[in-house]
């Protein structure tokens, strides 16, 4: 039977039988790429299985002595979920010079003392890592390079090393033989990935495949990239800023909820034990629009700054911008304080930013994004030493926080002598712990400055 020609979008990974300008799926343009679509088995045709591995007894499997391998990288650990689990495909994705090559070739040294390290680059030559390990201080004899693009020949490199850990720098550059496509297709990406994640199956070695992502901030490449792989961690932050994030969409050997956290330096990415001293550093004092929050991200609570700018808009329709929080949940709150408060935010231009380049999606941030709207406003200054913590509902209401008690404890480690805190959290005749300040509504909140 003859081949088939089917279009498939570059981003998402959408087939369609004919060539679109604007892919249907994720909306993208001019991302439909041609392809060869294998041809289906006739009906009733006669097929013979044959197996590639034995089957066997759930009891009569191994355990496995080493499972996981620490990567010398306690914020990396943390997000991994206790280390690297041997056997993993592991997916790093992040903005071109975020510092993904920086962070790998950091671990390769301490992966490299419980056995042999390949880090196949597609994108440097091997003189131009070993610069960057000169830089890094990365020394040691069991750390291998291979500057090469060709997935074959990469495994072949794996297969007569047989590291304990793999890694792959980018999966975008690297094109298998006999597939008719160029590097960083989608059929490319899918096959070369497709035979790294065997190897790590077969071999139980650990592979990490390093992607990019794409303008709209997703994994560049098909969508079934991010189902064919054990572990997605986005490294994220501004490239301009010296703050790194590592965040973990999918792990099935750990939770989701955990984040990493790096400052980049010149001799490369150092692991941050206290956030929030590092957000908080270089805060202004007695400035209007500036406020505290206390963000749990996993199980680590954060303090970061939010700080917001109310300006008179001198345009038919006010700007709205937010940088680190979701636009629609800063409308929604503009819209909360001038129904219940009746304060004319739809007259000015209003700027929302969180210090650091940190993103902020927790609605604990609610209240603390409120009152340094607020603030701005009126530009009345609120208080240094208070952070606050609560989600706002539609009428009014500062809702319950969880893990609060480990929020009370950060604000009290830090100095800060206030905590804006929701009263449901305590019940009605509950009284408030030392140096909380317990608010109901947005109304109990305004009279933290004055009228």
């Amino acid at each position: 039977m003859k081949n088939k020609t089917v279009y498939v979008c570059s981003e998402c990974g959408y087939q369609t039988a004919r060539w679109l300008g604007k892919c249907p799926d994720c909306g993208s343009w001019n991302t439909m790429e041609e392809m060869t679509a294998e041809p289906e088995p006739q009906p009733g045709a006669a097929s013979t299985f044959i197996p590639t591995s034995e089957a066997a007894r759930l009891s009569d499997i191994k355990e496995q002595d080493q499972l996981r391998k620490k990567t010398g990288c306690e914020e990396l650990d943390r997000v991994l979920g206790g280390g690297l689990v041997s056997g993993s495909a592991v997916l790093l994705c992040g903005e071109p010079g975020i510092g993904k090559s920086t962070l790998l070739l950091q671990i390769c040294a301490d992966l490299s003392s419980d056995g042999r390290v390949l880090y196949a680059s597609g994108e440097e030559s091997a003189g131009q890592l070993r610069m960057r390990a000169d830089r890094l201080g990365v020394s040691d004899k069991e750390i291998y390079i291979a500057a090469d693009t060709s997935i074959t020949s990469v495994l072949a490199h794996a297969d007569r090393l047989s590291p304990s850990v793999l890694i792959v720098d980018s999966i975008q550059t690297m094109w298998k033989n006999g597939v008719s496509s160029s590097a960083g297709s989608v059929s490319q990406i899918r096959e070369c990935a497709s035979m790294l994640i065997r190897y790590a199956k077969e071999k139980n070695t650990s592979v990490i495949i390093v992607g990019h992502v794409n303008k709209e901030g997703s994994i560049a490449g098909p969508k079934i990239l991010e189902h064919m792989v054990d572990t997605v961690l986005y490294f994220e932050g501004d490239r301009r800023q010296s703050f790194r994030l590592i965040r973990a969409i999918k792990n099935r050997f750990g939770a989701t909820d955990e984040v990493g956290v790096f400052e980049m330096r010149e001799d490369g990415l150092r692991e941050v034990s206290s956030p929030s001293e590092l957000l908080l550093s270089g805060r202004p004092t007695g400035v209007s629009g500036n406020c505290a929050v206390c963000t749990v991200e996993g199980t680590r609570p954060i303090i970061a700054e939010v700080q917001a700018l109310v300006t008179p808009s001198y345009y038919p329709s006010p700007k709205r911008a937010a940088q680190g929080m979701d636009i629609n949940r800063v409308n929604l709150i503009l819209a909360l304080l001038e129904k219940r408060l009746g304060l004319r935010f739809s007259t000015h231009d209003c700027y929302v930013n969180v210090v650091g380049g940190m993103t902020l999606d927790e609605p604990s941030a609610d209240l603390g994004l409120a009152l340094a709207l607020i603030s701005s406003l009126r530009d009345i200054p609120l208080p240094d030493d208070a952070v606050a913590v609560g989600e706002l509902g539609l009428s009014g209401e500062i809702r319950a926080a969880a893990d609060l008690e480990r929020r009370l404890r950060e604000i009290g480690r830090l100095g800060f002598r206030r905590a804006l805190v929701p009263r449901r959290n305590y019940g009605k005749n509950a009284s408030a712990p030392e140096g909380a300040v317990l608010l109901g509504s947005i109304f109990d909140a305004v009279r933290i400055f004055g009228k």
